[in-house]
């Protein structure tokens, strides 16, 4: 087992210990730990040994003595210590079965682990639950979980998921039911198979359990690396999903289910109000981003000054499903005196032209698109472009290489959903 310590927060009690990015925890109190939610239970303690080894191979035990809810700083490689979990299904809408070789080596993991579910809101998609398991979730109530359900067709689901196990999707609900465990549910709709009625039966299925969340439709991505070909969801399609979303909510009487923005793209209607999402539950899903994004950039707009001290010429890099609304982003902006602000659309010339998310631009198409064009600006680009605690896009390249390469300056929005870091840099 490995709890190797990516970072330490600085000023925390693992900081002051001199406990460094490498060393590992051992354990708390002689108990090796299996994953980060043991670590927080060890951790609420006022009174804890921790067993950490250093880089160098030494040893070193500590005793602390501290507030019971005060954390030790230590964020770690992975939230599971012992082994990550992996999918042993096939599923026909995989996205890491549609990949190429080359890039980032956490890319081709397949992970089906409840445990990062309950941690990150990763899907699973229960095929792979041990009695073992089901008595930690129950006895810990580890929710909500974020299950792959894409049908409730037994048989169905067994053909997507080429899996035997995956028929056993609705007592796997059940039992998350009957344990009060709250979870939500993932749709990915592919054409000739779970749509239509078949998505209604689905949406019937679910409503009848009381610890559903929400659900989350959205669309099967497709790759140019896959060789099977499918067909793949278009404006027929699309209208025709969220007309069979929108009953479904009618009949339940409130927002239960959700298209993701996609669908409204690929339908090409517009996004709905934020009334629509209540807690946008499904964000990580692509559920309400882009209604965010156009709420929080109206609410900065309008505190701008007409005119700005300095000159300032910034480009968004942007994939295409979300440039149409960045160039209005721009217009409006064009209108400050001392700005220029324009948009690059960056074309998946990597993955190909049915993949237009920002999360997968990688730094070879955005060194492409942009060559040439971006001296002395600055490319305003959100933070999912980069692996998570590093600076590092996609295919290996780091945010400093492609700077240099572009001859710019990047600026990186933190947050997904917000304009914060884009408007405080306009008003510096």
């Amino acid at each position: 087992m490995t709890a190797k310590i990516l970072s330490v927060k600085k000023g925390s009690i693992a900081d002051e210990l001199g406990i460094k990015k490498g060393d590992e925890l051992l354990s708390i109190d002689n108990t090796v730990l299996k994953d980060y939610i043991e670590y927080q239970f060890y951790n609420a303690s006022d009174e804890l040994e921790i067993e950490i080894k250093k880089k160098n191979g030494d040893i070193e035990v500590f005793e602390i003595e501290k507030d019971f809810d005060e954390d030790l700083g230590l964020i770690f490689e992975s939230l599971v210590f012992d082994k990550i979990r992996p999918c042993a299904n096939h599923c026909i809408f995989c996205f890491v079965d549609q990949q190429p070789k080359g890039l980032r080596d956490t890319l081709y993991i397949k992970d089906d682990d409840y445990r990062l579910s309950y941690l990150q809101g990763t899907y699973i998609t229960l095929t792979n639950l041990t009695n073992r398991d089901r008595e930690r979730i129950a006895r810990e109530h580890l929710g909500p979980l974020f299950i792959s359900v894409h049908t409730t067709n037994p048989e169905l689901r067994e053909k997507m998921l080429r899996s035997k196990n995956a028929r056993k999707i609705n007592e796997e609900l059940d039992f998350l039911n009957k344990n009060d465990i709250p979870f939500n549910c993932q749709i990915v709709l592919c054409p000739t198979y779970n749509d239509g009625n078949e998505l209604k039966k689905t949406l019937s299925d679910l409503s009848k359990y009381e610890n559903l969340l929400s659900v989350a439709v959205v669309p099967f991505g497709v790759t140019k690396f896959r060789e099977e070909k499918v067909k793949e969801v278009d404006e027929k399609i699309a209208k025709e999903t969220i007309k069979i979303v929108d009953s479904f909510n009618k009949k339940q009487k409130r927002q239960l289910a959700f298209c993701s923005d996609e669908f409204y793209q690929k339908a090409k209607l517009e996004i709905p109000e934020r009334e629509y999402y209540g807690d946008f539950a499904q964000l990580d899903d692509g559920v309400g981003a882009i209604r965010l994004i156009l709420d929080d950039f109206e609410k900065r707009f309008k505190k701008l000054p007409k005119k700005l001290n300095t000159k300032k010429e910034i480009i968004f890099a942007n994939s295409s499903s979300v440039a149409d609304i960045f160039r209005g982003f721009c217009a409006r902006l064009n209108k400050i005196e001392n700005i220029s602000a324009k948009v690059i659309e960056v074309k998946s010339t990597f993955w190909g032209d049915s993949i237009n998310i920002a999360g997968l631009i990688t730094a070879q198409d955005l060194i492409k698109t942009l060559k040439g064009k971006t001296k002395g600006k600055t490319v305003i680009i959100p933070s999912v472009l980069l692996q998570k605690y590093t600076k590092k896009f996609l295919d290996g390249k780091t945010l400093k290489e492609v700077e240099e390469e572009l001859n710019c300056k990047f600026l990186v929005i933190k947050d997904n959903y917000s304009t914060k870091e884009l408007f405080a840099y306009l008003k510096k």
